[in-house]
């Protein structure tokens, strides 16, 4: 191949990807725009962890005119990206396809159920297991002269953010197997890896975690280091299953 050719082929990739995100955000925008309509009882619904937590006389709080109405299509816009994400999972399958063997060109179907489920996982046990346990924790420090005022622009950001971030998270499992077997690296490579990734978890989670705590940030690695390693293991039986189909290929073609 020539640099010609390999500058076409570069550009042939750009290109798809072009068309994948501009289908994707599509799709989330359209969902949104439904999402929204909802968008004071999606409020309602995130902001029950913390409301559940304040004293009998607190409430949420807004600081300007605007903030309920940005806030409600802030949730919407969100909430959309989660019902548009099998749609979003199915143009990035159809982006990687070429790049794997035929009989992994199967997967498509389990790809987007799995990685959506994953997603699913990682955004309920931030709102029923994360969030309890670090509302709990920081509202422990009000005393008789420290009240709590929450703004609402403030909590839905952090909730959000939150929720993004742990669904990120718990795909793990999956860009590990899909990468690995795009070639980017192999199971021997990440086995190899593991003392540096615990230090990686850490630093990914304190990124990904808006507020600087050691709570959210510890709640956040455990469950990536949990994933990678399974990921891992997944990974090897992926590759076992490659080598499989690749000698039996080879077998057939020799006959």
């Amino acid at each position: 191949m020539n640099d010609e050719e390999a500058r076409m082929g570069f550009l042939e990739h750009l290109e798809e990807l072009r068309k994948r995100l501009i289908r994707g955000v599509i799709a989330i925008l359209m969902a949104s725009g439904v999402c929204i309509f909802f968008g004071e009882r999606l409020f309602s619904l995130i902001s029950a962890p913390i409301v559940a937590l304040l004293p009998k006389d607190s409430s949420l709080i807004f600081t300007s005119l605007p903030d309920p109405f940005f806030t409600y299509l802030k949730t919407g816009f969100i909430a959309g990206f989660f019902v548009a994400l099998p749609y979003v999972l199915y143009e990035v399958w159809n982006f990687i396809y070429p790049g794997l063997h035929k009989h992994e060109r199967r997967m498509a179907a389990p790809f987007i159920i799995i990685a959506t489920a994953l997603f699913y996982a990682g955004g309920a046990f931030a709102y029923f297991l994360v969030f309890p346990a670090a509302f709990k924790f920081f509202l422990s420090y009000q005393t008789v002269d420290l009240k709590p005022m929450i703004a609402i622009r403030e909590y839905v950001s952090l909730v959000l953010l939150l929720m993004l971030a742990f669904g990120a998270v718990f795909e793990t499992p999956v860009v590990i197997v899909f990468l690995g077997l795009l070639g980017l690296f192999d199971s021997a490579l990440l086995k190899k890896g593991r003392r540096y990734f615990v230090v990686l978890a850490f630093v990914i989670a304190a990124i990904l975690t808006p507020t600087p705590d050691v709570v959210n940030q510890t709640l956040m690695a455990v469950p990536m280091l949990l994933f990678d390693e399974i990921g891992i293991w997944v990974l090897v039986i992926f590759e076992k299953k490659r080598e499989r189909e690749l000698a039996k290929e080879a077998s057939e073609e020799t006959e």
